[in-house]
């Protein structure tokens, strides 16, 4: 059977799978229904949607609909679904952020690979499938479909909807609809390694695989796999070795995937090569997740003679582009090398969350891999490329000498209007406060460190002039070694000098800025000024740690000055719990140090064994104490919850519940493993209860779905947990909550571990799991704090039914953290 759905906007037609030998054109199928509904709720980035249809697939009373059922929505009014005809124009404002309703009648059960494009997600017979709302067509799924009516239920986030359903050409599938693949290098051999979607549409777990790697004059190479559960998709790593060749030549590969010996399927595919000064893509193994990711270089072509080390250029590119493009968008340069990594995805998470940290990998791979000198470091990007440099700028000032935002907009909250509430309840409070690393300004003066060059486009609709004019003008309070540019005429793509190179990014001028500028010697800083809201996400500035903050997720800062004659640092700090000096950078080992701080007395302090001086801020009084325990909130280890998806992570389900619960457990721990391959080319383990081992990885993240109840891992990680989920109640702290329809989200500690994680994704019965499976996680410009109580009335009512939102204190406790309630029940 093979069905295809699309049209202009919405086509629909199903045709049966062919018998071997069989004529091959397709034989349409008839369909039952197609219905549509409005939007009926609100959405967007958000933490908690509102959704009435939502609200009834969590309780348990969702009911396939008929043409003219109406859905209550929040504001009393109600909505209808209608019949959409095969090419009905009609449908284009009715599907855009509404449901659409897809009915398959079959004879017989079917086993298919899905490919649905901009939909945000789709429940499948209600299993809930991620959406690829994008529309690019990387989100092969595998899905079973049974005898009789199948309904598809998609919510859509675009005008047209289109669907194909494609019979599986044998149990376990590769696909080559997502492939992530290195360049070779002309001359000698070699090895690499890609990534491309490993498919199992089966209700059986598939273990014993491997995929044979073959290019012509290499020896093959076989990568083991791991194990797949049904009816999933996985992106996994494969190893392949390369010969010598001439440059501009492609590699053709074969890839065979192989079970205990049989062969299952086979595809070809090819490798670019490339010469010592074209652009290439390189991958590496991602410390987040084990994923295969890339970046692209578009190396110096030094001059003959010249012995100077190339300085490096960080450039981010804008929403759709990928990494390769960005590093073809610059004229070669005798003097910098690009860099460019690739945020996850071409929209990945707009360089914040887990496209920050892809940006910090590939700088960390670039200044120790690559023949540049480190102190010339620059950044620069074009659109949410600039974004990304305002935010990853400000984050981290000592790792660039210059930074370049081109037609960027600052942030979400000025860009998209994401203003707080103007009396924001103590609960919104807290989810503001959850999101403020997100929030570029509160650490604005961050700047003051780098040199900085504002381009802009005068005529750009897509980020209007207004986003850098307002920086210019912020920058000006300040800032003393900014400048920038604004081209009149022209929009966000631009080039004017029609040269190598697109002026809107390779900006001649700009580049001659940031050829002034060296990150000074650590040992010159004798004045440091900076500003963290989560030493989670940055901390250090030269020689001065952020350790801890009095509130979290609140700006902290310092701003001391270092005399080394007197061997004394003075200064002011603002939120500050815990504050570190690495001395060694700036004096000689051997006499006593003094501190002053925030007027307080002075400290005189022997030199410490690990020539780091750590001081905490205790009432008023600072004092010089002995290193923070890992037992604490540190820079290594801390909220808010999505921080708990890092440290190569993995997602443990619970197997001990009811067979609904059990259920809701795998599907729930399957989704989030494939929204993270399609919004962050992720590769996430998934396992259940009964095969995890606590003694194993110990520094590995994990993420329990469930209860104490239901979860075997639970008592393992989570047994001195101040907050308890089980059947039928949560229990954090002093505080109970009761029923069968809480969900829960939080992070702890992982005993044992500097770094790791444990996170909760669980609820107190089906109806509270079930909240949590829409529960936007891997979205940027959103967060959660590090613990979040919320019922099922959050899908009618809003931020009433969250119950508990806030953040434990520095030492993990909630007795010392800072946490609002609601009276909702």
């Amino acid at each position: 059977m093979k069905t295809a759905l699309s049209c202009a906007l919405l086509t629909l037609c199903a045709v049966p799978a062919l018998a071997a030998g069989a004529d091959s054109a397709a034989v349409p199928l008839p369909l039952q229904q197609v219905l549509v509904l409005p939007a009926v709720g609100r959405s967007g980035r958000v933490p908690i949607a509102s959704d009435p249809v939502e609200a009834s697939i969590v309780q348990g009373k969702w009911k396939p609909p008929a043409a003219g059922d109406t859905v209550q929505l929040p504001d009393g009014k109600t909505a209808a679904w209608k019949a959409a005809a095969v090419g009905d124009n009609q449908t284009a404002a009715v599907l855009r952020g509404g449901y659409a309703d897809v009915v398959v009648m079959l004879a017989q059960p079917e086993n298919v690979i899905m490919d649905a494009r901009a939909d945000l997600l789709a429940y499948v017979n209600g299993t809930l499938q991620p959406g690829d709302v994008y529309a690019n067509g990387t989100l092969p799924l595998p899905i079973h479909l049974r005898a009789g009516r199948n309904d598809l239920l998609f919510l859509c986030d675009s005008r047209s909807l289109q669907v194909k359903l494609t019979p599986s050409a044998s149990p376990v599938t590769l696909s080559l609809a997502d492939t992530t693949l290195p360049d070779v290098p002309a001359q000698g051999r070699g090895q690499v390694f890609g990534a491309l979607p490993v498919l199992n549409d089966t209700n059986l777990v598939q273990s014993g695989m491997e995929i044979e790697a073959s290019a012509r004059g290499a020896r093959s190479v076989y990568t083991p796999l791991p194990q797949m559960l049904p009816y999933s998709a996985r992106k996994l790593m494969f190893r392949v070795n390369y010969p010598s060749q001439k440059a501009d030549a492609s590699l053709p590969v074969t890839l065979r995937l192989l079970q205990h010996g049989r062969l299952l399927g086979t595809v070809s595919l090819s490798l670019r090569v490339r010469g010592p000064y074209e652009t290439c893509k390189k991958t590496f193994v991602s410390g987040i997740d084990g994923s295969v990711q890339y970046y692209a270089i578009n190396p110096a072509h030094p001059l003959p003679g010249q012995k100077r080390l190339p300085a490096l250029c960080l450039t981010l590119h804008g929403a759709g582009v990928e990494a390769i493009g960005q590093a073809d968008a610059y004229e070669s340069k005798s003097w910098l090398t690009f860099v460019a990594p690739t945020n996850r995805r071409p929209f990945g998470f707009d360089w914040e969350d887990w496209g920050r940290l892809d940006a910090l990998e590939v700088l960390h791979i670039a200044q120790h891999t690559l023949p540049v000198d480190v102190k010339r470091t620059y950044l620069a990007g074009h659109s949410m490329g600039g974004h990304g440099t305002w935010q990853v700028g400000v984050l981290y000032p000592d790792r660039f000498a210059a930074i370049g935002p081109s037609a960027a907009w600052i942030s979400f909250q000025y860009y998209l209007g994401m203003k707080p509430p103007a009396a924001p309840t103590p609960v919104q409070a807290m989810f503001e406060r959850a999101n403020n690393a997100s929030n570029t300004l509160l650490m604005g003066h961050n700047y003051a460190q780098e040199g900085v060059y504002v381009l802009q486009g005068l005529a750009d609709h897509t980020v209007p002039p207004n986003e850098a004019e307002f920086m210019v003008k912020y920058l000006a309070k300040f800032h003393h070694d900014f400048q920038y540019h604004f081209q009149p005429g022209a929009g966000h793509w631009w080039d004017v000098s029609k040269e190598p190179g697109a002026d809107c990014v390779d900006w001649r001028p700009m580049y001659q800025f940031f050829a002034h500028h060296v990150l000074a010697p650590e040992a010159s800083m004798r004045h440091l000024q900076f500003t963290t809201v989560n030493p989670g996400v940055t901390a250090r500035d030269y020689w001065m740690t952020l350790e801890e903050l009095h509130h979290a997720m609140l700006p902290g800062s310092a701003d001391i000055v270092f005399d080394p004659g007197q061997r004394l640092f003075h200064g002011t700090t603002h939120n500050l719990a815990c504050l570190s000096i690495n001395l060694t950078r700036l004096l000689q080992p051997g006499a006593d140090v003094r501190i002053k701080l925030d007027d307080d007395k002075t400290v005189v302090a022997h030199w410490p064994a690990s020539g780091r001086l750590w001081l905490q801020h205790t009432g008023n009084t600072w004092l010089a104490t002995p290193p923070l325990s890992s037992r604490f909130k540190t820079p290594q280890r801390s909220g808010p919850f999505k921080l708990a998806f890092n440290h190569d992570f993995c997602l443990v389900y619970g197997t001990h519940g009811t067979p609904a619960e059990n259920a809701w457990a795998r599907h729930k721990a399957r989704y989030d493993a494939e929204t993270f391959w399609y919004r962050g080319n992720g590769s996430v383990k998934v396992m259940p209860d009964t095969s995890f081992q606590a003694g194993k990885n110990p520094n590995r993240s994990v993420i329990l779905y469930g209860n104490a109840d239901t979860n075997s891992a639970w008592p393992a990680l989570l047994s001195g947990s101040p907050v308890q989920v089980t059947e039928n109640q949560v229990k954090a702290g002093a505080h109970l909550f009761a029923g069968t329809n809480l969900a829960c989200l939080f992070l702890r500690p992982r005993a044992g571990s500097a770094t790791a994680c444990v996170g909760v994704v669980g609820g107190t019965g089906l109806a509270g799991m079930r909240l949590t499976s829409r529960l936007p996680i891997f979205v940027s410009g959103l967060a959660w704090p590090d613990c979040t109580v919320l019922n099922t009335s959050v899908l009618t009512e809003g931020e009433t039914g969250v119950l508990m939102a806030g953040f434990f204190g520095n030492n993990w406790s909630i007795g010392q953290g800072e946490f609002a309630y609601s009276s909702a029940k």
